[in-house]
């Protein structure tokens, strides 16, 4: 059996590469606690690579999604730098696997922020929120995985492009999200289906990496979550997502 530091280098190894792995449950179930050991762990490589930690990614933000997985709670994972693509850019799909495009609320901290802490002083460390799109990619076969898989792959998060930053004051609480492919609308959802509020997702952030020892700091940012299901990406597919409120945003995906 592998040891968790064994696993890491496994899940590293093909996000590193855009390779498809076997699911680490076919043959070892990770509890939650081992699985975020393993992400902790498959990160420290990144970092020793040059990359730098500039956020987190929530995950299972619906009550449905949370169901469906079989958890009582959302899931986090990392974001570095080198998985920022650019608004209005290219978008490599030789750099994924499964790749699929969410709408989701980024928050952009101000000051620091970890622990349990209330909707009114989460928001109060938040310097500006903005329309993003999360690009998940689990690595595993077939996009199958359990929720210990998919935690410690860094919780399939492997992309995001953020559009403007708008003032904190912005109502963010159900603000209709259209997202299209090519110009014909997949998805259409609001931001109440991140938790009721997305706030309440950032609540969730600052809980959670707090138990493992982390905190949120100044110019860290907070994906808080999709909104509707995610799309699977193609090559040629033109990719835009418009936020009442807040503006558009996309990418254009190329080989």
């Amino acid at each position: 059996m592998k040891s968790l530091a064994e696993l890491a280098d496994y899940v590293d190894e093909a996000a590193r590469t855009a390779t498809e792995i076997p699911q680490i449950s076919d043959t070892r179930v990770l509890s939650v606690e081992e699985a975020y050991a393993v992400q902790a762990l498959s990160m420290q490589r990144r970092y020793a690579r040059g990359e730098k930690r500039i956020g987190i990614k929530m995950g299972l933000t619906s009550r449905a999604k949370m169901i469906q997985v079989g958890v009582s709670d959302v899931t986090w994972g990392r974001l570095t730098d080198a998985m920022r693509e650019e608004e209005g850019g290219v978008v490599s799909m030789a750099n994924y696997v499964h790749p699929r495009v969410e709408p989701e609320i980024a928050f952009l901290i101000k000051t620091p922020l970890s622990g349990t802490v209330s909707a009114l002083e989460a928001m109060s460390a938040v310097e500006a929120v903005a329309p993003a799109l999360e690009i998940i990619d689990s690595r595993y076969k077939a996009f199958k995985f359990d929720v210990g898989d998919v935690i410690a792959d860094n919780s399939s998060s492997s992309g995001f492009v953020v559009g403007t930053w708008h003032s904190p004051e912005t109502d963010i609480s159900n603000l209709g999200m259209v997202l299209s492919i090519n110009g014909r609308p997949q998805e259409i959802g609001s931001t109440a289906a991140i938790l009721g509020h997305p706030v309440r997702s950032l609540v969730a952030a600052a809980r959670m990496v707090a138990s493992a020892g982390e905190e949120l700091k100044p110019g860290d940012i907070v994906l808080a979550g999709g909104a509707t299901a995610a799309i699977p990406m193609d090559v040629g597919q033109s990719v835009l997502l418009e936020v009442e409120n807040l503006g558009q945003i996309g990418f254009n995906i190329g080989a």
